[in-house]
């Protein structure tokens, strides 16, 4: 599950770095009946703030009451949800860097010393975490030792835990 929002990979015109943090803020502009909206980020070495678009020479009537308001009221949890958006992110050609912007919940260690352990892994949000280093964080492994599990056959799953992921999984460990 997500614990913070992530890091914008995006490039500062002041001081060419490539990092900026989003802290939930908006900035909305209306034009008569246009309305443009953005997402404030600031740049994680000058500070600088950059606008990524989320509304563009909208007309005020077709824009929803409630995600108005959200925007007005700086609602981070708005922010989470647009920084997710494929769209706004192509549109304003930017990447995310979710390190350190996720939490494991692993539900205790009872699980631990069981010998077959059936697992499902389910997404708080769409957060993009490599297989390997999840499972390995779960169960206190070296990412050394689970790689070993997976090339002799211990550690099965439907899906390709080579990767990354972003979608709900599952899968098997045998001790």
């Amino acid at each position: 599950m997500p614990t913070c929002l992530p890091t914008v990979l995006r490039r500062c015109h002041a001081c060419a770095s490539g990092r900026f943090r989003a802290n939930g803020k908006f900035r909305v502009n209306a034009n008569h009946k246009l309305l443009d909206a953005w997402l404030l980020v600031l740049c994680t070495a000058c500070g600088d703030t950059a606008k990524l678009a989320v509304l563009e020479r909208m007309n005020v009537r077709s824009v929803r009451p409630g995600l108005l308001d959200r925007m007005h009221d700086n609602d981070p949890g708005l922010a989470a949800e647009l920084l997710q958006d494929p769209g706004v992110r192509r549109r304003n050609r930017i990447a995310l860097d979710w390190d350190d912007a996720w939490r494991l919940d692993t539900g205790g260690s009872d699980h631990l010393d069981r010998e077959v352990i059936d697992v499902s892994v389910r997404f708080a949000a769409r957060i993009p975490v490599r297989p390997v280093r999840l499972i390995a964080e779960g169960f206190g492994l070296p990412r050394a030792e689970v790689g070993r599990l997976i090339a002799e056959g211990k550690l099965v799953s439907a899906v390709r835990l080579s990767g990354r992921l972003s979608g709900d999984f599952t899968f098997t460990l045998k001790r």
